[in-house]
């Protein structure tokens, strides 16, 4: 498979899922936790909100190293053969004033439903830069796509 048709898979699945696994680390013991996410349109962002006080959160403060994983499995068999998985790896940040207004345009845009959540004064709306991206075909099949700064 070239490099183009894994690009594909990777928009599509950015575009479609609205779950991420991501993946943070406390003194070198792994931790994961379902957020709802959105990417920005070149692909090297990956938006998410938090709250303040999660563990998550925590972890990220003491090292932003991170991963997410996005995937569109169905939880049945044909998923070894059909089903794509992507994993993001990068640094996390707090997004400050001058990112806020485009965290909310392509964030809410994707997450309507999480605008009080996005306001509420006790959540923190992140970002993960992502430096590249592993996309997953065929159960095995794996391609390293780099995100150009």
């Amino acid at each position: 498979m070239e490099q183009r048709s894994h690009m594909a898979i990777l928009r599509e699945l950015l575009e479609t899922q609205l779950l991420a696994v991501l993946g943070t680390h406390h003194q070198g013991e792994p931790y994961t936790s379902l957020v709802g996410f959105a990417a920005s349109p070149d692909l090297r962002l990956l938006y998410f909100t938090t709250g303040r006080a999660t563990r998550k959160h925590a972890n990220l403060a003491a090292d932003a190293r991170a991963a997410m994983l996005i995937d569109n499995r169905s939880n049945r068999s044909a998923d070894f053969t059909a089903a794509a998985a992507a994993t993001a790896v990068g640094t996390v940040e707090e997004i400050d004033e001058p990112g806020r207004a485009e965290f909310e345009r392509v964030f809410l845009a994707k997450h309507p439903q999480l605008t009080d959540f996005v306001a509420a004064p006790s959540s923190v709306a992140m970002r993960l830069r992502v430096a590249t991206y592993m996309v997953v075909t065929h159960f095995q099949h794996v391609v390293e796509l780099h995100v150009a700064p």
